[in-house]
């Protein structure tokens, strides 16, 4: 159990604009992980392995990417008793992202709002922390999300994915090409039926090379977005089907205000994140589960507020869950509680 509980930190983080608070939050996290002091928030550990994507997860709660874009905080974080933790976006160039302000708490709702815009210090920096990171040698699963450059136009889009395909590749459990972040220009356009076909055809082309010449095939997913109906999320899963895809992670953030209507902050733009995803998500997972049949993997996220949500996306079709904005309103307990609920409801 953590040192310090988190009830007392959060009034203090939350008194701070939103981003500031997440960037004291990943420097305080850089400097004391790996010392003693990463006692004062580490979380006992759920020991519940399963098999996903020919990976052994040692358990089924993981951290979403976009908490740690940089890989800077990977054992930091592995420490609040995830079964396995995803980084980045990264993008090839180092970028900044999009003007300040771009981060919005929607407490009312449980929820936040962002438009960062892939905001991240380049591929070469990424693939540097992520070096410098033991989580993978402590039996863990370290995920890697790839984007692409904001001033890249759509059109090379690929090359951008490419790119990071192949640095990222030789330090990667799973790979996670991310076309669903809605802050960068015209990124969903890439979930259409003929971008997607293009985009992923080339990124299994590429993948079979570096498999070949690393020895290791590595799996890889795709993250779609919530805002998609039932047709066009069939259309996804018979393209990551066709081009062997190994997973798919269900869903990043909402472009919908339905359930915020009213609140401070909701007509903000960027992408709802929180627990007025929850059924979205869900939604999604279940019309994947159905298309894609029982074997494909597929990682939920979206809404995981408690150990309660994080049941209802396996009741749902997932595999795995992953938690981000949960863990900001709940804090680090929030891991150990959903991987004991999820472990107890897999049981046989």
């Amino acid at each position: 159990m953590p040192l310090l509980p988190y009830a007392l930190a959060r009034p203090f983080l939350f008194g701070l604009d939103p981003e500031a608070a997440h960037d004291l939050t990943l420097a305080t996290l850089a400097r004391v992980q790996g010392t003693p002091l990463q006692w004062a928030y580490c979380s006992s550990f759920v020991s519940d392995p399963v098999t996903v994507a020919g990976l052994r997860f040692p358990n089924r709660v993981g951290l979403a990417a976009g908490l740690d874009k940089n890989a800077r905080c990977i054992d930091g974080l592995g420490a609040m008793g995830f079964g396995f933790v995803e980084v980045g976006t990264v993008t090839p160039k180092a970028q900044p992202g999009n003007p300040k302000p771009r981060m919005f708490r929607l407490p009312e709702a449980n929820a936040l709002i962002n438009r960062l815009g892939f905001n991240n210090g380049g591929l070469d920096a990424f693939v540097a922390n992520v070096q410098k990171a033991s989580f993978r040698q402590q039996g863990r699963i370290l995920g890697l999300n790839i984007g692409k450059n904001a001033a890249t136009p759509i059109e090379q889009a690929t090359d951008d994915y490419l790119a990071c395909l192949e640095g990222v590749y030789p330090h990667a459990d799973y790979v996670t090409v991310n076309i669903s972040s809605p802050n960068t220009k015209n990124l969903r356009a890439l979930q259409s039926d003929a971008a997607l076909d293009g985009l992923l055809g080339a990124l299994a082309e590429r993948r079979e090379t570096l498999a070949q010449a690393h020895q290791r095939r590595v799996p890889l997913f795709v993250k779609i977005a919530p805002d998609l109906d039932e047709a066009q999320v069939a259309v996804i899963a018979a393209t990551l089907l066709r081009h062997g895809m190994d997973g798919v992670v269900a869903t990043n953030t909402t472009l919908s205000r339905d359930a915020v209507q009213g609140l401070a902050h909701a007509q903000e733009a960027g992408g709802l994140s929180g627990a007025p995803v929850l059924a979205m998500s869900n939604r999604v997972i279940g019309q994947l589960r159905a298309a894609l049949g029982a074997a494909f993997p597929i990682i939920g996220v979206g809404g995981v507020m408690s150990a309660a949500d994080a049941v209802s996306k396996i009741e749902a079709g997932a595999n795995l869950v992953q938690i981000y904005t949960g863990l900001i309103y709940q804090g680090p307990g929030l891991v150990t509680q959903a991987a004991n609920s999820i472990k107890k409801h897999c049981k046989p």
